[in-house]
């Protein structure tokens, strides 16, 4: 049977969407691409951009599980901290459709794809390429989800990871 997956890539001024189709060892791009939020706008505003977007995106593409990226602390605490903010708003939106979320970290994502977890971005969209034949993400940020989205695939089935996700499941 086959399972819609999608992968989140939280920014505030930009999140990066990829939804695929796992059946088996199998894995189809679905669509990918990013949403936005308006610089100009409040902080509270430009998240609920965010959420109302990707709600459009989960609605469309009916996803059955979701995966987002940790969040990485950086050198700027403001700017991790609007991340973190950013982050919730991403996390709220499949968690509020009832769809389950995994979240996984920068170096087990580029790991599960490259075998290597400080591959760099290159790298990754280089085998986003081998493992969705025809995927072309438009920006960076839609392939980082895509990339998120293959590590749930290979990872969803893990005792840990399934067992969140099943009990998100049940909660639906």
């Amino acid at each position: 049977m086959a399972t819609r997956l999608i992968g989140l890539d939280p920014g505030l001024r930009r999140t990066g969407w990829g939804v695929i189709q796992v059946e088996g060892n199998s894995l189809v791009h679905v669509a990918s691409g990013a949403v936005t939020s308006t610089a100009a706008l409040p902080l509270a505003e430009r998240l609920s951009q965010l959420y109302e977007a990707l709600a459009v995106v989960l609605t469309a593409h009916d996803p059955a599980e979701a995966a987002v990226e940790e969040t990485f602390v950086n050198k700027n605490p403001s700017s991790t901290l609007k991340l973190g903010q950013a982050r919730g708003a991403v996390m709220l939106a499949p968690a509020q459709a009832g769809i389950p979320v995994a979240e996984y970290s920068a170096n087990l994502i580029k790991k599960s794809l490259v075998g290597n977890g400080h591959a760099d971005k290159n790298q990754v969209q280089a085998m986003i390429r081998i493992l969705l034949p025809g995927a072309k993400p438009e920006t960076a940020d839609a392939a980082d989800a895509l990339a998120i989205a293959i590590c749930h695939a290979h990872h969803r089935r893990t005792p840990l990871v399934a067992e969140a996700v099943l009990a998100e499941g049940a909660r639906r």
